[in-house]
């Protein structure tokens, strides 16, 4: 078992930022690395950037490409995920959750290649 704990979230205005963190604790070492996903009101989860554990890949969904940034702290099983310029269309609930097999490119984007996942943190943006 994997346990995750988000933090960072809250209310920004539009150009702002965050920093979001998931401590990992438990098996964490069953991983392939860990990603975010983020879930706004009446949409489905969708996929935001991930970590692999080898190589150190990373990957990103288009709509934060150059915006945000995805980083490890490699002594402790923690993840980052620094949002810039933020937009109102960024407001939901962002998940962390653990890479359960080895994936690269868009297949890090697939929600079936994920195993664990955080309670979540909301993250609102205003105009």
């Amino acid at each position: 078992q994997v346990q995750l704990v988000e933090s960072g979230g809250g209310l920004v205005q539009a150009g702002g930022s965050l920093r979001l963190s998931c401590a990992a604790s438990g098996r964490t070492s069953s991983s392939y690395g860990m990603g975010w996903f983020r879930q706004a009101p009446g949409k489905e989860r969708e996929f935001v950037a991930a970590i692999r554990w080898s190589g150190g890949g990373v990957y990103y969904a288009d709509f934060v490409k150059g915006r945000f940034t995805i980083s490890r702290d490699n002594a402790n099983p923690t993840v980052y995920l620094q949002m810039n310029s933020l937009k109102t269309e960024d407001t939901a609930v962002y998940y962390c959750t653990t890479i359960r097999a080895y994936c690269s490119g868009s297949g890090c984007s697939d929600r079936a290649m994920y195993d664990y996942w955080g309670q979540g943190t909301q993250v609102t943006v205003s105009s």
